[in-house]
């Protein structure tokens, strides 16, 4: 009896021992450790405290679980107002991949295919001319089309279109032509790319372009709709992208995030033009959607689920497959010489080899961003989801990179 007493005595102050020793386990959320997300919210917060950027929305998912949602800094700094996860962003060229979704749709639906020309639909983009030297500008000396741009080309910025923001005396004569005028509708906009030069012969090259404008224009043809409304019927309504849209009621008019320059002088001043929120009539496909961080986050839960949300098919998982495959070979890194092993598909860049991007990630990681730093990444291959927001000016890979370097590290499993 009295050995059984000492046993027990002693197990008692083995155990008592063991709990106040034993170091309390990370909380681990879908294989993320959160303490090791910690870094990057001092990233984000020195980001701030630098007068780089205003505040941010970070959102990331894992396995269909919620990891982080947080917000940081203000949405208004000269009336500090604090960013809240509902606030609303102008997405920019994050417009670009919801557009390729919509337009994919209508490709199921056996509209068209991918290898027609588009003049078989705008019969005004047949007799098309390239321009030969682009420091002569839009008026320099051109030469006929090689070949006909495809709807493949135009899905993957091959076609031999432009953006107008490159730089050069083409591109700023062009986009004053195109963009510096008041049109009634999208299909007159694109039009008015027929009568200039392109940049490049189709197929030739990868060249950021406007070209979702024009898928925006053949999805009013095929659908019989505008863009807006089919966005909003086909897209918006069924996900519950409730806070998403091209024109804003007033309630959201007022969760709209403020743009902001970021200075040499390192400070930010407010962008004196602010993005038009209402009363907007083209639908342009490659930008002029707004969103919030949760709702764009759903998009991204479709695609993640090989198209399938809530027991409704978006997209076959073979479509997906196949918007998320490199189409432009070696073009995408001969034009984008820091994005080594990466590669271009329908709507998004593509990671086709890790070890060469110097990057956290995987084969397969698609992603892309918008010009005031709205930035998203799916890796289907991690189940992952990262999106981190704000609205700074000029747009900077570096947000996309350090948000994949931070969120990569925390995982656990």
């Amino acid at each position: 009896m009295k050995l059984n007493k000492i046993l027990l005595s002693l197990g008692l102050l083995l155990i008592s021992l063991s709990s106040i020793y034993a170091q309390p386990t990370a909380k681990v959320i879908a294989g993320i450790a959160v303490d090791r997300l910690k870094p990057y919210d001092h990233f984000i917060q020195s980001e701030i405290e630098q007068h780089k950027i205003s505040g941010a929305v970070s959102l990331i998912m894992r396995n269909g679980v919620v990891v982080q949602n947080k917000v940081f800094g203000y949405k208004d700094i000269a009336n500090k107002i604090a960013m809240k996860t509902d606030d609303l962003f102008y997405i920019q060229s994050m417009t670009k991949p919801i557009i390729t979704v919509a337009f994919m749709m209508l490709f199921e639906e056996g509209h068209f295919l991918l290898t027609d020309p588009v003049s078989k639909y705008i019969p005004e983009f047949k007799n098309l001319r390239v321009i030969k030297n682009i420091e002569d500008g839009i008026h320099g000396e051109t030469e006929a089309l090689k070949s006909e741009i495809t709807i493949a080309q135009l899905l993957s910025h091959s076609a031999g279109l432009t953006h107008g923001i490159s730089g050069n005396k083409f591109d700023g004569e062009w986009i004053k032509e195109v963009y510096g005028k008041p049109w009634n509708n999208i299909k007159e906009r694109t039009l008015s790319f027929t009568t200039l030069p392109m940049i490049g012969q189709p197929g030739k090259q990868w060249y950021y372009s406007a070209a979702p404008d024009l898928l925006s224009t053949l999805i009013e043809k095929f659908s019989g709709k505008t863009t807006d409304e089919f966005l909003k019927e086909r897209i918006f309504k069924p996900l519950g992208m409730n806070n998403t849209g091209y024109n804003l009621t007033e309630e959201q008019i007022a969760r709209v995030v403020k743009v902001y320059n970021v200075e040499t002088n390192g400070t930010l001043s407010l962008v004196p033009r602010q993005p038009q929120s209402k009363d907007n009539k083209v639908w342009s496909g490659m930008n002029g959607l707004f969103s919030t961080a949760e709702d764009y986050l759903k998009f991204c839960q479709m695609l993640m689920n090989n198209g399938s949300w809530n027991g409704k098919q978006f997209l076959s998982r073979k479509t997906i497959d196949i918007m998320t495959k490199n189409h432009v070979g070696d073009m995408y890194v001969k034009t984008n010489a820091d994005r080594q092993g990466e590669g271009f598909g329908y709507g998004f860049a593509i990671i086709e080899d890790v070890a060469k991007t110097n990057q956290l990630g995987s084969n397969g990681l698609f992603y892309w961003s918008g010009a005031f730093n709205t930035h998203f990444f799916i890796d289907p291959k991690e189940k992952l989801i990262s999106i981190f927001f704000t609205q700074s000016n000029p747009h900077d890979i570096f947000y996309h990179m350090k948000m994949r370097q931070f969120v990569y590290q925390a995982i656990v499993d």
